[in-house]
């Protein structure tokens, strides 16, 4: 039965509640306990019911509280088989939710001989697309962008939907597709049945709701913070340029199964990556430019522990829940408090314990001071590992090794070798037994060198004869790394990667913000935060510093982004040389003028 009031909040029963007390499909049910569901969440328990009687549904939830399923299942319980234009409609804000939500729909259809699922998203081939809407689907998945040119193509056909679901509604809009949202919403058929779901609730949201979704059930979900209770938090302040050091003393002292590092660049995770590999640890990347099917390679290598450490930026671990992961380090620490809890949700899921670590430098602890504002649980501060404490667990594990190989089928077959060894050079077995341990440490020191002296820290105070300390650098700065004069903002964007300035068809007139354009773009051209410099809005263009050598799938994924409803037709402005990051501002180009 719908709740009478429309105002629910969604709290933990007082008597367990299981899914079969919801009204679910008898087949949708079996694949719930296939995948070992055994008792609905709040929000499940909630929106379930008010979903099969057939109402709106309004959803105040944070990540990670079981949302999808709270809509998939009741879509799928109502599903007409035999209709084969879509029934419903999932919009997600990004390419990597919207697999996400296509994966749980199909877990959950096992056992609905049939049901076809479609992920439609920016920066995928059209033909694939183009090939399953022919054969029939019953639910698409997607991003707003794309979604909006299959409907100007005339390639998707939403006239017999009876179910549109917004999913990470206030995400949607901050990355600009307000306006694509609601041309879709007043574009469907009125009778729809539509559930928004949203980790906050500004005031565009709430107009939207009002003005779409009638005598909808209100839905929040209390008594949850925004990190799972099961997760220990911690940071360590540390200087930028120790960051690796820190790291992997970190990786050989902690006692860890699977890991993601995250970090801000696309380049950063490949760098990072093989980094780590050169010192031994079994590390990958992942990012927006690595293709699904490697993808899904790299995150099954993680789960079948053949892969212990993912180098990840948040856009490619979207989504990504893998048993194994027990740790999650913010390499870079991210600079809003959504990201940090997207991110660190990646680890104690279901019940299980996990351990996030964020390394700060000190000009980013007020960073620090609002995640812990926004989760409301304090991070504690932790050492770093000493070489001592390296070299304790270096030698335990060396000795672990000598244990677990004395129990091998050939240890009697070495004895012989080394015991002729012994008589035949007249050497003490202990002194062979030491030579066979350095040709396994490959000629490498098995313990670290005593750390040096610490040095005098002057914090951020300028020192007369020696100038400021940089604590980025963990240097003094010398003449030229004197911040620039007051008043100058120093340019935004990677520091080593060559910078170009390309012109977007949208401006002021289309009521942009810098905001939309970075999500926009981001999102479709599979771009991090990082990656974008000055971005100047005019009448009817802006100009936006992005990566000189952009690739090729990048740029084809951005020849199909909008913002606002408009193609961006992005273009190298004319003359444009990649932009030199290592000095000053330079006198910008002449523009070009868009097409019209």
């Amino acid at each position: 039965m719908p709740p009478t009031d429309p105002r629910t909040t969604a709290t933990e029963p007082d008597q367990p509640l299981t899914f079969a007390d919801l009204g679910i499909d008898k087949r949708v049910l079996r694949a719930l306990d296939d995948v070992g569901y055994e008792s609905p969440s709040p929000i499940q328990a909630a929106t379930i019911p008010a979903l099969l009687a057939g109402r709106h549904v309004v959803g105040l939830a944070q990540t990670g509280t079981g949302k999808t399923a709270a809509f998939a299942v009741p879509i799928l319980s109502r599903l007409e088989l035999r209709q084969k234009k879509p029934q419903a409609l999932v919009l997600a804000p990004t390419r990597e939710l919207a697999l996400q939500v296509s994966e749980a729909f199909e877990r959950y259809a096992a056992h609905l001989p049939g049901v076809h699922v479609l992920p439609v998203y920016g920066g995928q081939g059209y033909g694939v697309q183009l090939s399953a809407l022919r054969r029939g689907v019953h639910i698409v998945v997607g991003t707003p962008g794309r979604i909006m040119d299959h409907l100007e193509k005339g390639t998707l056909d939403l006239s017999e939907l009876r179910f549109l679901v917004l999913d990470e509604a206030d995400e949607m809009l901050k990355m600009g597709f307000a306006e694509d949202v609601e041309t879709i919403l007043a574009e469907t058929p009125d009778d729809k049945h539509v559930a928004l779901f949203s980790a906050t609730m500004p005031a565009q949201i709430r107009r939207i709701a009002k003005k779409y979704l009638t005598d909808a059930a209100e839905i929040t979900v209390k008594n949850k913070t925004t990190t799972s209770a099961n997760t220990t938090q911690r940071y360590l302040q540390v200087a930028h340029p120790q960051k690796l050091d820190a790291l992997t003393r970190i990786l050989e002292v902690e006692n860890f199964e699977g890991m993601i590092v995250f970090v801000r660049t696309k380049q950063a995770t490949e760098v990072l990556a093989e980094r780590l590999r050169a010192r031994g640890f079994s590390a990958a990347a992942i990012n927006g430019d690595v293709v699904q099917a490697q993808r899904e390679r790299t995150i099954n290598q993680l789960r079948d522990a053949k892969l212990d450490i993912l180098v990840a930026t948040d856009v490619a671990a979207r989504g990504l829940d893998v048993e194994r992961i027990s740790h999650v380090v913010n390499y870079d620490i991210p600079t809003d408090t959504e990201s940090y809890v997207h991110r660190i949700g990646r680890t104690g899921r279901a019940g299980r314990t996990g351990d996030a670590l964020s390394f700060v430098t000190p000009r980013e602890r007020h960073l620090l001071k609002a995640i812990e504002k926004a989760t409301r649980q304090p991070l504690t501060q932790m050492q770093l590992p000493s070489v001592e404490d390296v070299n304790t667990t270096r030698v335990a594990k060396f000795t672990d090794s000598i244990t677990e190989a004395l129990s091998s089928d050939q240890i009697g077959f070495f004895r012989d070798l080394v015991t002729g060894y012994e008589q035949q050079h007249d050497v003490p077995a202990a002194d062979v037994a030491a030579a066979l341990a350095v040709l396994v440490q490959d000629n490498q020191p098995l313990l670290l060198d005593p750390e040096p002296e610490p040095q005098r820290v002057f914090e951020g105070k300028r020192d007369k004869k020696a100038g400021a300390w940089d604590h980025e650098r963990g240097r003094r700065r010398d003449d030229g790394d004197r911040p620039r004069r007051s008043g100058t903002k120093p340019p935004r964007g990677r520091s080593d990667v060559p910078m170009a300035t390309y012109t977007i068809a949208v401006g002021k007139r289309h009521k942009v913000e810098p905001r939309q354009i970075v999500g926009a773009i981001a999102n479709e051209g599979g771009l991090n935060r990082g990656d974008f410099g000055h971005i100047d809005i005019r009448g009817d263009h802006s100009l936006v510093e992005l990566p000189a050598d952009l690739a090729p799938q990048t740029w084809a994924a951005l020849e199909r982004t909008r913002i606002s409803g408009k193609l961006i037709d992005l273009s190298l402005q004319q003359g444009q040389q990649p932009a030199d990051r290592s000095t000053g501002p330079k006198k910008k180009p002449r523009t070009k003028k868009p097409r019209s």
